[in-house]
Formats: C-alpha cells, structure tokens, sequence
C-alpha cells in the first residue's frame, strides 16, 4: 500500500544582489557576537572613561583631590577593559572592512574607515599614556603627555560622531540603547561626584573621645577611636620601592630610633612604666608612647605590662612612615602628640602575597597617584605656613597630673613656641635681630633639600635640579647613632650610623652636607658663636670696664683680679639652645688661660686625658638643672619626677648670654696670657650615661662636637714679650657691644628675674659713643635702651629712646610695641591706654605686615595678650556706663580667646579672661574655649 510521501525540508531562501550573486551581509552571525562584545567594552569604557575626566576636571578646578580606592578601581577597570578591547576590535574592524569595502553606498564605507581609524588612534594614545616600569613612557606633566591625554578625551567623542554619521548612511539606528546608556552613565557620573564630595574619613577633624580611653594621658586619638594594626603602620620597606632615597635618610634618623631600639629611652621608659593605675595598666608611660612608639601604641600592645620590649618586632619600629604620614588632623598646638591618625587606605593588591598583583599595583600607583598623595600628604606636610604646628604635635609637651602626680600643667620642652615668637619666623614683633627673609617652617632648617632621583622629587627650589626633603632631619642627636654603631644588631648599618654622628655634628657647626655631590661650608650659620669680649678690673660685674678686646689688649696686671666677660649668642638658630631634652644634653663652656704653655686657670675641663669622664661640675652649662621633689636632680631622664628647675641657661633665638670668669693672674707671671674659650657639645651626659651602661667605668666615650671658640692674648705688665695685633672675627663689629647688652639685660632668662640693667645700658651707650655715624646701629641701640629703661620703669627715658630708635629705623613693629607697653603703664591716662590700643592693633592689623620679607605678626600671642590688657584697662574709665564697659570687655575677650587659639595654655590669655569675667558676673563657662 501507498504511504503518503513526507514532505521535503524547504531549503532556505538565499538572497541575491541586483547581478544574481549570493548577498553577504557586512555583519555576519559570527561578526555580530564580536561587535555585541566591543559594544559592551565601548559602553565600559565610555562609562569609566567620563567618570574618570569627571574627576579630573574636578580637582582641576577646585584644587582638591577626589580621587579615592573606588576612583583607582574604576581606572584599573578602564586599562583593563581597554587592553581586551584591542583585539575584539582590530579583529572586527578588519573583517568589517573586508566584507564591506567594495558596497555601493560609499559614503558609509568612508564613514566606517574613518570610525575605524579613529578608533585606532583612540588606542593607540591609551596604550601611550599607560606608565609601566622599565618601558618607554611620557613623563607626568610633559607637554607630549598632555597632548596624548587631550587626544584620548576628545577622540572618542569624534569617534560618537562618525560612527551616528556611518550608522545613518546605512540601517536605521535602534537609538533606544544609546537613551538608555546615556541616562545610566549622567546618573553615574553624577552621584559619584556628590559621593566624592563627602569623604566619609572626615579627615582634618579630631578623632572621637571615645578613643580617649586607650590613649589618654597622650592626647593623641585614632580617626575611628579603635586600634590601628601594626602591619598598617610597619610599611617603611613597602616605601622604599619608591622612595628609596628617602628610606636610606630615614633609616639612620633619631626619629627611626624614637623607640625601644634607642637604648638610652628603653631605660628611661622602662622606669616610667613601672608606675601602673589599679588594673596594672602602665596608663603613665602613655604620655611617651604617643611620640616615641606609635606602633605598640596604637596596636594596643603598649599596655601589656609584659609587652617584650626588646624581641617584639614593634618594639623597634621607631616612627615610621606612616606614622607621620597617616596623620589626618593637628587637634591644637599642645604638643604631648595632640593629633589624629588613621589607617591608610591601600591600593588595590598594595600588600598582596602575590607579587604580579604587588607589580600591578605598583604600576596603577605610578600611573595614578594622586590618591597616594592625597593619603600621604596631607597640607601641614606641605603647608610652610601649618607645618610647624604639625611638629609641635610631638616637640612641644606639658607634664600632665597622671605623670608627675603634681600639677595640672607643667612646661617640658618646647620647640614650637619659640620658634613661633622668633624673628627667625617671621612672626615674633619682639626680636633682637631679624633675618632678611623669614624661615617660616621647621623644615626650612631640618628637612633642607638633598638632590634625588626619587620617585617624590621635583625641582623645588627653580635650580633645575630635582630635589627631595631630607628625612634624616639634621640636628644635634650625635650621641645616639654613635651608641647604636656599636651593638652588634646594627653592624650592617655601622657606616650609615656613624656618617649620620658627622652629618649632625656638621649641621652644628654649620657645615652640612647637601647630599654627595654638593657640599655647603656656611660658618656663618653655625649654630653659636662665642666672644671673649671684654675685662673688669677687680673681678666685679661693676669693676672698670677693658674692652672691647680686640683691638684693645689691656695689659693685666700681676697679683690682681679680672672679670672676663664671655658673650655667647644665638645665631643660626630659630628656638631656644639647646632645647630638647635639656636635662640630659651636655653643653658646656671650657675656659682655659695659659702663659708659657702653663695652665693658671681653667673651668669646664674633662676628668680624663681622652676627652672623656665627667665635666667639671663648677663649668658654666648651657642646659637646665632640673629637680625632683626631694631636691635631687632629675639625672635619668625620669621626666615623671620633674619638679622645678634650678636654673635654666638656655639662649633665646637671636640673643646673648654673659658668662662670667673670675680671672687671678699670678704675682710671678712671666710671659703674656692666652685666655682660650670654646663650647662644647655631648649628647647624653656622662652622669645619665654611666646609669644607662650600669657604671662610670661602662659609659662609652661619646663624641664630643666643639660648636665655637674664641682666643686672644694679652700682655702683661712688666713683661717684656710683645704680643700681635688681634682682631675679632665677628663682623660686623657693633654686634658685639650689642650682643653684650643683650646678655646683661637677659641676665636670669627666662624666669623674668631682673638682669644687669645698668651693665646693659652702659653697653648700649657705649656702643653709640663708637658708632656714633652708622645709622642702623642707632637703631639697635635706642630701641635696646628703651627695653632697658622700660623694664627699669623709666617711662619718659623709654620714650625718648623709642621716638630716637624710630627715627633711626629701626623695626617699627618693635618700637610700636614697646610705644604701647609705655603707654599702657600709664594706666590712669585714657589717651595713654587708647594709644597703646592703637599700637598694639597697628602690629596686628593684616595690612600692614611686612610680607615681602614673609613676617606676620598677627601669630605674636604675646602682642595680642597686651592688646587684650590694654582694653581692659580701657574699660575700667566707662564708670557707670555698663554698655560702654561691657563692649570694651567683650573686645579684650576677643582678643584672649584669640591668642588661646594659638597657645591653649597660656597662663595670660586665661588670667585675662578670668579678670574680664570677674567684671561682667559672668562665670568662666559662659566662654566656649577653643579645644
């Protein structure tokens, strides 16, 4: 039987073109896949690409960076997305261009190659502007570089419209998609600026005070107010891939050794944190930590009473890196580390075990670095004008009651203040001397430039030279890398450590090294310089006065007494000397006075032949003698047990010291006297050395650095030897009689006792009499009077000097100054207390500052206190007019909340408002204090 016949598949119906060939479409299946991938990388790009210019234009215009880790995944995305584009569309736009480059409808052919060119030239200036290590690349901010950059950004924007031209020369375009796509990437874009707007880290703000509790008595706070990991902040050799020259300064600095792997604070510290609260926490010793061992500290290992400071990797991390770096906020200017740090945001993979993704993230860093500056370099790291309030944070600090079990406050070093008060500055009205131009920041001195290579130099300084801050912060620590020279943990770094003793050591004398290729010999910025000025007869302050000596030789007579007067000043220096740790720095002045190479006397000499052993104990030390409670010195560095200082012999910025020597010439004399003075310098005294190293016999011999000298000779009368004519090596002249008068009018600094006034006004005299024609002298000199005669309450003798210094030229911010304290002693004048007020505002008015040599005064807390006095004193004439008072009070009010805002502590700002307060009847809190 006949079965019904299936019927046939029907083969599919194949196109032809107008000459009967088969019709091939331009796109095919296979070709579709392909574009629906460079459509989807396009869209990527596209998205990424407008994000990333987005941000770009954003910093550019508001001089901020934006970029964050979200920012470098985005443009990690972007590179990558854009290499796997290459292919896809190379191998698209050839076949493309195959099956379609013979097709009637030319004006899309031509269109397509356009696009497709285009294309390529999109690229090939992407694969240009990637920065890879070891391959060719354009230098960030080259001209070639912007150019290239400009091209990526504009040429797919050609490329947009080529390819709606190539599209409506051909089918209709299915514009739905592009809506879609554009609304997405405009909403994107858009909410990722308002996010970028809103750094959730809330950076240059003060950390919470919940923190306060893992951290108090140091005032230092962490951003979220927990712990930091110690392998966030120990990164010091993740640095180094890039900043190797900056490691190599660092890793001998006294900053890496701030810690435990400093043997002399190991045993300071280790006293201190024997004192432990109720739960055997040793809370006491974290006013040292804050500064000294950031690591232990913030990780949370500090507390630990058996933390093992000697084997725990954190125990010797010293300051790292990112501990200075990682800081995001200065909480105020009261040192004792009052800021607030954070754990750094990585790059993507920065700290992977893997290192091609190590590699890779390196690459995107150096390719993108700005999220790296903004984590790491933040404005009072770069800031002249804010950078010393950063390093006040840890060389500024008080002894809190939880320390000293003493006092609320109790003054430690202070490098900060003095250096603010200065005219080294820029910002101190008060000064002896001004420089021509203003050192604004610490860094002027203690990171000078050093020519680099590094990954962070630059051509700072217009020399042409590329240039980075030197992290090995010259000063004066020549004693603690030459201890560490010698232990057997450190003989890979011997050399490095002892090329640090000399580089100190030079920046003491003046003579420092500016990296290996330049080295700059400046005496004149030694730190100090020393006068064997002049002799009294009868070994009296108020004995006849010889001198100057040099050109004067007075000959000394047999069997009789001499006051040598021996002038030290501050010259190169912007605090006060020595500054620091000023219980346990060993400077002293050895006086020598021989005839015929015989000794007649001697003070300041060392106890043993070889420069070593203790110095003797009746020398004249440029130090502080301080006492704990029970009279004893504080020989240890036992800052816990600081009571009162005995004297204090530091020199102010810019200003003398008389030491006085009591000469006794031998009756039987029988050749001229050379009289031989120097100052010398030895980090760590021999006393604290000997308790470090378990004995005197133990102490090392430390270096010693001779920071200057002086000699002259001196005939004697009735012995026949001549002696040469001498001069003085200070120049100019007249600073001497200057200097002079400074050191007797400072006698008993700082603790405000009065000084040789009379001496002081006989220099100043004097030294107008000898210059009687140099204008600039009259200047120093009257207005130094006016100082003399004002402290002497010799009113209308001030004014007089001042009205002959003004004339003279000298600085009218000072004369205007001490116009005011005159006129605010007269305080039963009310003309006198208005013009005192107008005095002092004309000092700080913003308007007035001497810019173009980069002082401003409007920092002198000391100006603004007596601004603040003087309007007090002016309220008390408003008898019965409560509104007239109130308004002037309110104003001296302004003025003291004013200068708390630079010195939170100031004992005058606070007794000024507490007297304001006391006339409105109104209690202290009714004031909000600056924090």
């Amino acid at each position: 039987m006949d079965t019904p016949s299936t019927p046939m598949a029907r083969a599919p119906k194949r196109l032809l073109n107008v000459r009967g060939r088969v019709y091939e479409p331009a796109i095919g299946p296979r070709l579709k896949i392909l574009l629906f991938f460079v459509f989807a990388a396009t869209a990527v790009l596209g998205v990424t690409g407008i994000y990333l210019l987005s941000i770009d234009v954003l910093e550019r215009l508001s001089q901020r960076t934006y970029t964050n880790q979200f920012t470098l995944q985005m443009f990690v995305i972007h590179i990558l997305v854009g290499l796997a584009f290459i292919g896809p569309f190379l191998v698209f736009g050839c076949t493309h261009l195959l099956t379609a480059r013979k097709r009637k409808n030319r004006l899309a052919v031509k269109l397509g190659i356009a696009l497709f060119v285009c294309g390529i030239l999109v690229v090939v200036s992407g694969i240009a502007l990637i920065q890879l290590s070891g391959f060719p690349q354009l230098p960030t901010g080259s001209i070639a570089r912007w150019v290239v950059y400009i091209l990526h950004a504009a040429l797919p924007v050609a490329a947009v419209v080529l390819y709606v031209l190539h599209r409506w020369a051909g089918p209709d375009i299915k514009w739905h998609y592009a809506y879609g796509w554009g609304a997405g990437v405009a909403v994107f874009v858009a909410a990722m600026i308002v996010l970028h707007l809103q750094d959730p880290r809330a950076w240059f703000a003060v950390g919470p005070r919940e923190g306060e509790k893992y951290f108090r008595p140091s005032l230092a706070r962490t951003a979220n107010g927990n712990f930091i990991p110690a392998s966030a902040l120990m990164k010091d050799e993740y640095c180094m891939q890039c900043h190797a020259d900056i490691y190599q300064q660092h890793v001998h600095s006294a900053h890496h050794f701030s810690s435990f792997n400093n043997p002399p604070y190991r045993f300071s510290v280790r006293e201190s944190r024997k004192i432990v609260d109720e739960h055997g926490i040793p809370r006491a010793s974290r006013w040292c930590a804050g500064c000294h061992d950031l690591v232990p500290f913030f990780s949370g290992k500090f507390d630990d009473p058996n933390f093992d400071d000697e084997h725990d990797p954190t125990a010797s991390a010293g300051i790292t890196c990112v501990a200075c770096h990682a800081i995001t906020n200065i909480n105020s200017t009261e040192g004792n580390a009052a800021y607030t740090i954070e754990e750094p945001l990585p790059y993507p993979f920065a700290y992977s075990d893997n290192a091609l993704l190590r590699w890779f993230s390196n690459q995107v860093l150096k390719a993108k670095p700005d999220f790296h500056k903004k984590t790491f370099l933040k404005p009072f790291h770069k800031n002249a004008d804010i950078n010393s309030e950063f390093c006040s944070t840890c060389h500024k600090v008080s002894l809190p009651v939880e320390l000293n079990h003493y006092k609320e406050f109790l003054r430690g070093q202070n490098h900060y203040d003095p250096f603010l008060l200065s005219g080294v500055s820029g910002h101190g009205a008060l000064s002896f001397y001004y420089p021509p131009q203003a050192k604004t920041s610490c860094n002027s001195c203690h990171m000078p430039l050093q020519p680099s290579n590094d990954f962070g130099s630059k051509d700072f300084d217009g020399s042409g030279v590329r240039k980075v801050h030197d992290h090995f912060f010259p000063g004066a620590n020549t004693g603690l890398p030459y201890l560490l020279s010698r232990l057997p943990e450190y003989a890979s770094q011997a050399d490095g450590l002892r090329e640090a003793v000399r580089k100190n050591a030079d920046f003491l004398r003046g003579n420092y090294l500016q990296g290996e290729r330049d080295r700059v010999s400046a005496p004149s910025d030694a730190s100090l310089r020393i006068d064997l000025f002049a002799l009294k007869e009868g070994g009296t302050i108020d004995g006849r006065f010889l001198g100057p000596l040099r050109p004067q030789l007075p000959k000394l007579k047999p069997g009789k007494s001499y006051l040598v007067e021996v002038v030290i000043r501050t010259v190169a220096m912007g605090h006060l000397f020595t500054q620091g740790t000023v219980d346990s720095n060993e400077v002293w002045v050895d006086f020598t006075a021989t005839s015929n190479g015989k000794i007649i006397g001697r003070s300041g000499a060392l106890a043993r032949p070889d420069d070593s052993g203790p110095v003797d104990e009746w020398a004249h030390f440029l130090n502080v003698l301080m006492l704990d409670r029970h009279g004893q010195r504080v020989n240890r560095r036992n800052a816990q047990d600081i009571f009162t200082p005995l004297y204090n012999h530091q020199i102010p910025p810019g200003a003398g010291q008389v030491v006085h020597y009591e000469l006794r010439v031998p009756p039987d004399v029988r050749g001229p006297i050379e009289l031989a003075v120097r100052v010398r310098y030895r980090k760590f005294d021999f006393e604290y050395m000997s308790l470090v190293h378990g004995g005197p016999d133990k102490a090392p011999k430390l270096p010693i650095v001779d920071l200057c000298s002086d000699r002259v000779i001196l005939p004697v009368e009735g012995v026949a030897e001549n002696v040469p004519e001498q001069t003085s090596p200070i120049k100019p002249a007249w600073q001497r009689w200057n200097d002079y008068g400074i050191g007797c009018f400072l006698e008993g600094f700082p603790e405000e006792k009065k000084g040789e006034l009379v001496q002081a006004e006989a220099a100043f005299q004097a030294m107008l009499k000898e210059y009687a024609d140099n204008k600039e002298v009259a200047g120093h000199a009257y207005l130094n009077l006016a100082r003399v005669y004002e402290a002497q309450g010799l009113l209308s003798e001030a004014v007089q000097a001042l009205e002959k210094a003004r004339a003279a030229g000298a600085p009218w911010w000072t004369v205007a100054y001490f116009n005011g304290r005159v006129n605010l002693d007269n305080t039963t004048d009310r003309r006198s207390v208005e013009t005192a007020i107008a005095n002092f505002q004309s000092i700080l008015d913003p308007d007035k500052q001497p810019r173009e040599r980069g002082f401003d005064f409007t920092k002198d807390y000391r100006v603004i206190n007596e601004l603040g006095r003087a309007l007090f004193e002016r309220a008390s004439f408003e008898r019965g007019k409560s509104a007239q008072r109130d308004a002037f009070l309110l104003q001296a009010i302004e003025q003291y909340e004013r200068a708390l805002k630079l010195d939170s502590e100031n004992e005058k700002a606070h007794f000024g408002l507490h007297q304001c307060f006391q006339v409105l009847g109104r209690p202290m809190s009714a004031l909000k204090l600056p924090e």
